[in-house]
């Protein structure tokens, strides 16, 4: 901060912090009170005697210098005594008056009285100055004046400076600017180190919130509906650098459930005695079975993620990381590949998953607490005898050291092997609950593998009755390629081949007409120029919305193609 240039602090408001300044007149020549010596003159003719100019009593304006009115009055009467004044200190009162005028008139007053030999003393006048302070000058004070400054508080000591503002960039020179200057004026140093601008926060649709638009959003009313955590986990999920955070009530639904999600998971581990005081969540397990040490290292690598962006307040890309995490990887697939391990007979699996279910959900708790405060703190307290509450609890310091690259890359290949049979099936219209053989045309080893160790998982999440070996596909199959590896799903008895076209193509000559419809409106220079930017961006949206939607069925068809009938 250079070339800084004084503002004007003061405000003509009813309300606010009141100037701490206190006013008085000054005589600075002994000769102005000749006339009091041979009498008193008229009242106006006082007023001109006193060749008086109005005065701050506390010289050079410092915070320090006028606490309240009994330091006003010390330092007027040593003013006064430095200005030869005509009579005695100790028969001089003090008093505060609410103006100039009101004093004007006390001291004259006072003055005639003792000419008359009515009273002993002089009433001299002091007031405060009837201004208050601008707002932005009393908030730039905000970093010391809320520890108890000026005094040498414990608080003071031990929080400023402070380390990270995070405030909004419409405020920078307002506040952020001020403070620095004020804390540098006040106590000779920077008030914080780093300065975080986080963006507005305005309607679904981008606009600034307005009562007069009538699209001010109460957050107290989102609260009620979905919860803190909720509001709290959208709003870091859209704060991106120099972004604006668009409030979508539909946005802040989805994190509601995805709160329900982390709430089921801990009871499904509660269920399946994951959870409690007599298992080591604080102590990593060392498992043995793949999926239990691919977990873990996905957990590695989360943590990782998780403390790199928040290092670099990427705070959207915590919360995107996280929930991708836990709903993607720990509630999607892990729970899903623990089921028959848990129900298994082997019993040192079964204690094994346990033991990693539990450790996996505690650190979901743990990582998600910063955003997700109050649902993490609950079930922290409910699923398990703790020794201290969830706040407090150590931040994770493992890495991706824990990331186990045989298990990874096995793990890796049965989840993306599940998924594009999963893809095929919904492409085809298969009925979900079908169970369909699968072809391997051309696998590698590895692949092999991995789908004889995982096969009951394998099986179960992707409705696969057999998997066999063939050297070509047969007639009625289609394809799907997972990284090298081929493989055929024979489908024509399993589907009605001619109504599944008969329903694409209906679908696809829909989205037809929809596509140029919008195409007309969003290449129409007029409707472009006069629409609302909000109408126009909605129409925008559609147009590519509906695309990908052709684009599905384009493929959808062009999988029965293959089918060969």
């Amino acid at each position: 901060l250079e070339n800084i240039e004084p503002w004007c602090i003061s405000r003509q408001l009813w309300w606010g912090h009141q100037i701490p300044v206190w006013y008085a007149f000054a005589f600075p020549e002994e000769n102005d009170w000749i006339a009091v010596e041979e009498g008193l003159p008229a009242i106006g003719e006082a007023k001109n005697i006193s060749g008086s100019v109005k005065t701050k009593i506390s010289g050079d304006f410092t915070f320090e210098a006028i606490e309240n009115f009994n330091s006003a009055k010390e330092k007027l009467s040593g003013r006064l005594s430095e200005l030869n004044w005509p009579f005695d200190i100790a028969h001089t009162e003090f008093a505060l008056f609410e103006d100039e005028n009101e004093g004007w008139d006390a001291l004259v007053y006072s003055l005639q009285q003792k000419s008359e030999g009515l009273r002993d003393s002089v009433v001299y006048p002091i007031w405060r100055d009837p201004d208050v302070l601008d707002t932005w000058f009393s908030s730039g004070l905000w970093p010391i004046g809320t520890l108890g400054w000026p005094e040498d508080t414990d608080e003071l000591k031990r929080y400023f400076p402070t380390s990270v503002l995070v405030t909004g960039q419409d405020i920078l020179f307002f506040w952020v600017a001020r403070m620095m200057m004020m804390q540098l004026a006040v106590v000779d140093e920077i008030p914080f180190h780093e300065v975080y601008l986080h963006g507005l926060v305005r309607d679904a649709k981008g606009k600034k919130m307005s009562k007069s638009v009538g699209n001010v959003v109460d957050p107290l009313e989102v609260i009620d509906e979905f919860g803190a955590d909720a509001l709290r986990f959208s709003s870091a999920a859209m704060a991106a650098l120099g972004g604006v955070l668009k409030l979508d009530m539909e946005r802040i639904k989805g994190y509601r459930n995805f709160g329900t999600k982390l709430w089921n998971a801990v009871r499904f581990a509660e269920m399946n005695h994951a959870v409690g005081p007599d298992k080591p969540q604080q102590d990593r397990p060392t498992p043995q079975a793949t999926v239990n040490r691919w977990i873990i290292g996905e957990t590695a690598r989360t943590r990782e993620v998780v403390d790199a962006a928040l290092a670099d307040y990427r705070f959207n890309d915590a919360a995107n990381a996280l929930y991708a995490f836990v709903w993607g990887k720990v509630c999607d697939w892990y729970l899903e590949f623990s089921k028959p391990l848990l129900q298994g007979e082997d019993a040192a699996l079964q204690e094994e998953t346990r033991q990693t279910l539990a450790w996996v959900l505690d650190q979901c708790l743990i990582l998600l607490h910063p955003i997700m405060p109050f649902i993490t703190e609950e079930l922290w307290g409910e699923s398990a005898q703790r020794d201290k509450m969830l706040i407090h609890a150590a931040w994770p310091d493992y890495t991706i050291d824990l990331i186990d690259a045989e298990a990874d890359a096995e793990m890796t290949w049965v989840i993306a092997f599940i998924e594009a049979i999963r893809s095929a099936r919904a492409q085809m219209n298969v009925p979900v609950g079908t169970y369909i053989p699968v072809i391997a045309l051309n696998t590698r080893a590895t692949a092999q593998a991995a789908y004889a160790k995982n096969k009951t998982l394998i099986d179960r999440l992707a409705r696969i009755s057999a998997l066999s070996p063939a050297d070509a596909a047969p007639k009625g199959a289609i394809a799907v390629v997972v990284g090298g590896d081929e493989f055929a799903l024979p489908l024509a008895d399993v589907i009605d081949v001619a109504k599944e076209r008969g329903r694409l193509e209906k679908n696809l000559s829909k989205l037809d007409k929809e596509i140029k419809g919008l195409e007309g409106r969003v290449n129409n220079p007029k409707f472009v120029s006069s629409a609302p930017q909000d109408v126009v961006e909605e129409a925008q949206a559609n147009l590519a919305q509906r695309k990908a939607e052709a684009e599905a069925v384009q493929a959808a068809l062009s999988r029965l193609a293959e089918l060969g009938y």
